[in-house]
Protein backbone atom coordinates (compact mmCIF):
# COMPACT_ATOMS: atom_id res chain seq x y z
CA UNK A 1 0.00 0.00 0.00
CA UNK A 2 1.34 3.46 -1.00
CA UNK A 3 2.11 5.70 1.48
CA UNK A 4 1.80 9.64 1.74
CA UNK A 5 1.39 12.32 4.53
CA UNK A 6 -2.54 12.32 4.12
CA UNK A 7 -2.79 8.89 4.72
CA UNK A 8 -1.15 9.57 8.15
CA UNK A 9 -3.36 12.04 9.29
CA UNK A 10 -6.61 10.86 7.76
CA UNK A 11 -8.54 13.77 9.12
CA UNK A 12 -8.60 16.89 7.39
CA UNK A 13 -11.22 17.35 4.27
CA UNK A 14 -9.55 19.42 1.39
CA UNK A 15 -11.23 22.70 1.17
CA UNK A 16 -11.89 25.71 3.28
CA UNK A 17 -14.75 27.27 5.26
CA UNK A 18 -17.80 29.92 3.51
CA UNK A 19 -19.19 30.45 6.27
CA UNK A 20 -19.06 32.90 8.99
CA UNK A 21 -18.99 32.86 12.83
CA UNK A 22 -21.99 34.24 14.66
CA UNK A 23 -22.15 34.30 17.97
CA UNK A 24 -19.70 31.80 18.59
CA UNK A 25 -22.04 29.35 16.17
CA UNK A 26 -20.18 28.66 12.34
CA UNK A 27 -23.29 29.56 10.03
CA UNK A 28 -23.08 28.66 6.68
CA UNK A 29 -26.38 30.62 5.15
CA UNK A 30 -28.80 29.36 2.39
CA UNK A 31 -30.82 31.57 0.23
CA UNK A 32 -31.67 35.03 1.96
CA UNK A 33 -35.31 34.84 3.51
CA UNK A 34 -35.46 30.66 3.37
CA UNK A 35 -36.68 30.01 6.74
CA UNK A 36 -38.61 26.99 5.62
CA UNK A 37 -35.78 24.69 7.43
CA UNK A 38 -32.78 24.61 8.89
CA UNK A 39 -30.02 22.27 9.66
CA UNK A 40 -28.09 21.95 13.32
CA UNK A 41 -24.75 19.83 12.63
CA UNK A 42 -23.87 18.21 16.06
CA UNK A 43 -19.44 18.07 15.83
CA UNK A 44 -17.84 14.81 17.15
CA UNK A 45 -15.54 15.49 20.14
CA UNK A 46 -13.14 17.25 18.14
CA UNK A 47 -15.44 20.30 17.87
CA UNK A 48 -15.02 23.51 15.90
CA UNK A 49 -11.10 23.36 15.72
CA UNK A 50 -11.98 20.04 13.29
CA UNK A 51 -12.36 22.31 9.95
CA UNK A 52 -14.57 19.19 8.70
CA UNK A 53 -17.81 20.02 10.43
CA UNK A 54 -17.83 24.03 8.94
CA UNK A 55 -17.26 22.09 5.47
CA UNK A 56 -19.81 19.33 6.11
CA UNK A 57 -21.71 22.36 6.79
CA UNK A 58 -21.36 24.33 4.23
CA UNK A 59 -21.79 21.30 1.76
CA UNK A 60 -25.36 20.33 3.79
CA UNK A 61 -26.11 24.05 2.79
CA UNK A 62 -25.55 24.21 -0.61
CA UNK A 63 -27.44 20.96 -1.02
CA UNK A 64 -30.43 21.73 0.75
CA UNK A 65 -30.58 25.39 0.19
CA UNK A 66 -31.48 26.72 3.79
CA UNK A 67 -29.05 27.32 6.67
CA UNK A 68 -26.85 25.36 8.79
CA UNK A 69 -25.72 25.84 12.10
CA UNK A 70 -22.54 23.99 14.11
CA UNK A 71 -23.36 25.18 17.71
CA UNK A 72 -19.84 25.07 20.00
CA UNK A 73 -20.40 22.17 22.28
CA UNK A 74 -17.70 22.40 24.02
CA UNK A 75 -16.98 26.35 24.44
CA UNK A 76 -13.84 25.89 22.90
CA UNK A 77 -12.43 23.64 24.36
CA UNK A 78 -13.06 19.83 23.04
CA UNK A 79 -11.71 17.16 25.28
CA UNK A 80 -9.24 16.04 22.25
CA UNK A 81 -7.55 17.99 20.31
CA UNK A 82 -6.99 17.37 16.42
CA UNK A 83 -3.35 16.81 17.07
CA UNK A 84 -3.85 14.39 19.73
CA UNK A 85 -6.29 11.62 18.79
CA UNK A 86 -4.89 8.83 16.53
CA UNK A 87 -7.73 6.52 15.74
CA UNK A 88 -8.19 3.31 13.06
CA UNK A 89 -8.80 4.87 9.83
CA UNK A 90 -10.37 1.20 7.81
CA UNK A 91 -11.81 -2.04 8.49
CA UNK A 92 -9.17 -4.25 9.62
CA UNK A 93 -6.66 -1.66 12.02
CA UNK A 94 -6.44 -1.84 15.67
CA UNK A 95 -6.93 0.95 18.25
CA UNK A 96 -4.05 1.87 20.50
CA UNK A 97 -5.62 2.30 23.78
CA UNK A 98 -2.50 3.38 25.68
CA UNK A 99 -2.28 6.24 23.47
CA UNK A 100 -6.13 7.27 23.27
CA UNK A 101 -5.75 7.41 27.18
CA UNK A 102 -3.09 9.21 27.58
CA UNK A 103 -4.01 11.50 24.93
CA UNK A 104 -7.06 11.90 26.66
CA UNK A 105 -5.84 12.74 30.06
CA UNK A 106 -5.23 16.60 30.01
CA UNK A 107 -9.06 17.13 29.01
CA UNK A 108 -10.27 15.17 32.52
CA UNK A 109 -10.04 18.07 35.21
CA UNK A 110 -12.46 20.33 32.84
CA UNK A 111 -14.60 17.01 32.05
CA UNK A 112 -14.23 16.46 36.15
CA UNK A 113 -15.45 20.10 36.83
CA UNK A 114 -18.29 20.07 34.48
CA UNK A 115 -19.66 16.51 34.98
CA UNK A 116 -23.21 16.51 35.37
CA UNK A 117 -23.63 15.95 39.27
CA UNK A 118 -21.17 19.28 39.81
CA UNK A 119 -23.38 21.44 37.09
CA UNK A 120 -26.38 20.04 37.40
CA UNK A 121 -28.78 19.90 40.07
CA UNK A 122 -30.95 16.44 40.11
CA UNK A 123 -34.35 17.80 38.46
CA UNK A 124 -32.59 19.04 35.84
CA UNK A 125 -30.71 15.79 35.10
CA UNK A 126 -34.15 13.75 35.36
CA UNK A 127 -35.32 15.67 32.26
CA UNK A 128 -33.36 14.03 29.56
CA UNK A 129 -32.72 10.53 28.53
CA UNK A 130 -29.07 10.46 27.86
CA UNK A 131 -25.53 9.04 28.75
CA UNK A 132 -24.02 10.89 31.83
CA UNK A 133 -21.51 12.54 30.24
CA UNK A 134 -23.11 13.98 27.36
CA UNK A 135 -25.68 15.80 29.58
CA UNK A 136 -23.65 19.32 29.72
CA UNK A 137 -23.22 19.37 25.88
CA UNK A 138 -27.45 18.86 25.81
CA UNK A 139 -28.32 21.00 27.70
CA UNK A 140 -26.09 23.82 26.07
CA UNK A 141 -27.13 22.33 22.44
CA UNK A 142 -30.88 22.46 23.60
CA UNK A 143 -30.75 26.17 24.71
CA UNK A 144 -28.93 26.88 21.47
CA UNK A 145 -31.74 26.01 19.67
CA UNK A 146 -34.20 26.94 21.59
CA UNK A 147 -32.85 30.91 21.24
CA UNK A 148 -32.27 30.14 17.87
CA UNK A 149 -35.87 29.05 17.03
CA UNK A 150 -37.07 32.19 18.81
CA UNK A 151 -35.22 34.79 16.44
CA UNK A 152 -35.49 32.64 13.34
CA UNK A 153 -38.33 30.78 13.49
CA UNK A 154 -37.29 28.24 11.19
CA UNK A 155 -40.60 26.03 9.69
CA UNK A 156 -38.90 22.70 10.09
CA UNK A 157 -35.67 22.10 11.87
CA UNK A 158 -33.53 18.83 11.19
CA UNK A 159 -29.92 17.80 13.00
CA UNK A 160 -27.23 15.57 11.92
CA UNK A 161 -24.95 14.13 14.25
CA UNK A 162 -21.48 12.62 14.05
CA UNK A 163 -20.01 10.41 16.89
CA UNK A 164 -20.04 12.29 20.00
CA UNK A 165 -22.53 14.57 18.33
CA UNK A 166 -24.85 11.38 16.75
CA UNK A 167 -25.52 10.33 21.04
CA UNK A 168 -26.48 14.06 21.39
CA UNK A 169 -28.80 13.89 18.32
CA UNK A 170 -30.29 10.42 19.80
CA UNK A 171 -31.33 12.60 22.83
CA UNK A 172 -32.73 15.49 21.15
CA UNK A 173 -35.00 13.46 19.31
CA UNK A 174 -37.03 12.88 22.49
CA UNK A 175 -37.38 16.62 22.28
CA UNK A 176 -39.98 18.64 20.53
CA UNK A 177 -37.01 21.12 19.47
CA UNK A 178 -36.29 18.95 16.43
CA UNK A 179 -38.06 17.09 12.90
CA UNK A 180 -35.97 14.62 12.10
CA UNK A 181 -32.44 13.74 13.16
CA UNK A 182 -29.66 11.83 11.16
CA UNK A 183 -27.11 10.10 12.95
CA UNK A 184 -24.01 9.00 11.95
CA UNK A 185 -21.63 6.48 13.71
CA UNK A 186 -22.85 7.67 17.54
CA UNK A 187 -21.09 7.22 20.59
CA UNK A 188 -22.89 5.74 23.70
CA UNK A 189 -26.79 5.08 22.82
CA UNK A 190 -28.84 3.43 25.30
CA UNK A 191 -31.99 2.01 24.89
CA UNK A 192 -33.77 3.77 26.58
CA UNK A 193 -32.86 6.80 24.58
CA UNK A 194 -34.04 5.04 21.53
CA UNK A 195 -37.48 4.06 22.90
CA UNK A 196 -37.97 7.95 23.82
CA UNK A 197 -36.93 8.52 20.18
CA UNK A 198 -40.48 10.32 18.49
CA UNK A 199 -39.37 11.67 15.23
CA UNK A 200 -38.11 10.39 12.08
CA UNK A 201 -34.24 9.15 11.96
CA UNK A 202 -31.96 7.81 9.39
CA UNK A 203 -28.93 6.00 11.00
CA UNK A 204 -25.25 6.21 8.70
CA UNK A 205 -22.86 2.82 10.29
CA UNK A 206 -19.55 2.09 10.04
CA UNK A 207 -18.59 -1.52 9.66
CA UNK A 208 -16.49 -1.69 12.74
CA UNK A 209 -17.49 0.94 15.22
CA UNK A 210 -15.66 0.79 18.84
CA UNK A 211 -18.78 3.28 19.77
CA UNK A 212 -21.71 1.81 18.36
CA UNK A 213 -20.88 -1.81 18.43
CA UNK A 214 -22.80 -4.41 16.53
CA UNK A 215 -25.61 -5.43 19.55
CA UNK A 216 -25.49 -2.06 19.95
CA UNK A 217 -27.00 -0.84 16.16
CA UNK A 218 -28.71 -4.43 16.35
CA UNK A 219 -30.80 -3.75 19.51
CA UNK A 220 -31.41 0.37 18.49
CA UNK A 221 -32.93 -1.05 15.24
CA UNK A 222 -35.01 -3.80 16.89
CA UNK A 223 -36.19 -0.95 19.28
CA UNK A 224 -37.18 1.24 16.79
CA UNK A 225 -39.09 -1.59 14.35
CA UNK A 226 -40.92 -3.10 17.38
CA UNK A 227 -42.91 0.29 17.47
CA UNK A 228 -44.58 -0.94 13.66
CA UNK A 229 -48.07 -0.33 13.99
CA UNK A 230 -48.04 1.68 16.99
CA UNK A 231 -49.45 4.52 18.29
CA UNK A 232 -45.67 5.85 18.86
CA UNK A 233 -44.14 4.30 15.34
CA UNK A 234 -42.09 6.33 14.23
CA UNK A 235 -40.10 6.34 10.53
CA UNK A 236 -36.56 5.41 10.10
CA UNK A 237 -33.73 3.47 8.32
CA UNK A 238 -30.18 1.74 8.69
CA UNK A 239 -27.79 1.75 6.49
CA UNK A 240 -24.16 0.19 6.98
CA UNK A 241 -21.15 1.09 4.64
CA UNK A 242 -18.91 -1.51 4.17
CA UNK A 243 -15.02 -0.84 4.83
CA UNK A 244 -15.37 1.97 7.39
CA UNK A 245 -15.41 2.46 10.87
CA UNK A 246 -15.96 5.09 13.55
CA UNK A 247 -15.70 8.73 12.30
CA UNK A 248 -15.91 7.95 8.85
CA UNK A 249 -18.72 9.88 7.98
CA UNK A 250 -16.84 13.23 9.70
CA UNK A 251 -13.34 12.65 9.56
CA UNK A 252 -12.73 10.29 6.69
CA UNK A 253 -9.36 9.57 4.88
CA UNK A 254 -9.74 9.74 1.34
CA UNK A 255 -7.24 8.12 0.52
CA UNK A 256 -9.02 4.65 1.09
CA UNK A 257 -11.92 4.34 -1.52
CA UNK A 258 -13.92 2.26 0.38
CA UNK A 259 -13.61 5.01 3.09
CA UNK A 260 -14.32 7.74 0.42
CA UNK A 261 -17.34 5.98 -0.73
CA UNK A 262 -18.81 5.38 2.87
CA UNK A 263 -17.84 8.94 3.50
CA UNK A 264 -19.51 10.50 0.42
CA UNK A 265 -22.47 7.69 0.74
CA UNK A 266 -23.41 9.15 4.43
CA UNK A 267 -23.82 12.56 3.43
CA UNK A 268 -26.20 11.52 0.27
CA UNK A 269 -27.89 9.74 2.75
CA UNK A 270 -27.87 12.96 5.01
CA UNK A 271 -29.22 14.68 1.83
CA UNK A 272 -32.22 12.52 1.17
CA UNK A 273 -33.16 11.95 4.52
CA UNK A 274 -34.07 15.44 5.35
CA UNK A 275 -35.27 15.97 1.46
CA UNK A 276 -37.79 13.60 2.79
CA UNK A 277 -38.57 14.52 6.51
CA UNK A 278 -38.47 18.00 5.90
CA UNK A 279 -39.73 19.25 2.24
CA UNK A 280 -39.71 22.61 1.50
Amino acid sequence: MASCSNCKKGAVLPGEPTGTMVNGAYFAAGPEGNTSRAIILLTDIFGLPLVNCKIIADNISKRLECDCWVPDLFDGKPPITTDKLKVPERVGEKINWFSLIYNALPSLPAMLRNRPTVAYPKAEKVRYSAPYMVLPMLILVNQFVKELQAEKKYGKLGAVGYCFGGTLAVSMASTDLLNSVVICHPGSVTEAAVQAMKIPSAWACAEEDMGFKPEIRRKAEETLASRKGKDNFVEYEFKDYKGTVHGFAARPNLAYPEVKAGYEGAFEQTIGWFQKTLPI
